[in-house]
């Protein structure tokens, strides 16, 4: 399984609770939509002075090409280009996720 990790850093002109609207209220069905996606989860990440970013969006595929060839869809343009018209930043990391417990 192919796991993307996406931190996510609100525009300007957003305050953290209109980014958290935005992406859990409309971004997220978008990306539901992504063909060949296996999971989605959002982690809104608390605010203070030392948060790195909003949001940390995880993805799953069932291989990178997957990941890839989703984005490359019209869909796929359509959440990428909603992505960056809301967002400052947007950093994507593709993990090796190992199990340590539960």
């Amino acid at each position: 399984m192919f796991k993307a990790m996406i931190m996510l850093t609100r525009g300007a002109d957003m305050t953290h609770e209109d980014f958290k609207g935005w992406w859990l209220g409309q971004h997220q069905p978008l990306a539901r939509q992504l063909p060949g996606v296996k999971k989605i989860r959002f982690n809104v990440v608390e605010q203070d002075e030392t948060a790195p970013c909003d949001g940390i969006a995880e993805l799953w595929f069932e291989s990178e090409e997957d990941f890839i060839a989703a984005y490359a869809t019209e869909t796929g343009k359509s959440v990428a280009a909603d992505s960056l018209a809301h967002l400052a930043s947007r950093v994507r990391m593709f993990t090796e996720e190992v199990a340590v417990f539960g």
